[in-house]
C-alpha cells in the first residue's frame, strides 16, 4: 500500500466520516423529543395500527 501515492488520506477520511456520524447521532439523541423516542420504541409492539386497518375494511 505504500507504493500508491496519496493512499494515506483514505483512512483519515473514513475515520472522520465515522466520527462525525456518531457525533451527530449522539447530539440528535440528546436533543430528541422524549415523547417521539417513546412512541418509536413502542412501534414494534403497538398493535393499534393493525386494529385500525382491520376496522376500515
Amino acid at each position: 500500500m505504500e507504493t500508491i501515492a496519496g493512499i494515506e488520506i483514505y483512512p483519515i477520511i473514513s475515520f472522520l466520516i465515522f466520527f462525525t456520524f456518531f457525533l451527530l447521532l449522539t447530539v440528535w439523541v440528546i436533543k430528541a423529543d422524549k415523547k417521539y423516542i417513546k412512541a418509536a420504541s413502542m412501534l414494534p409492539i403497538d398493535d393499534t395500527l393493525e386494529a385500525d386497518e382491520t376496522q376500515k375494511q
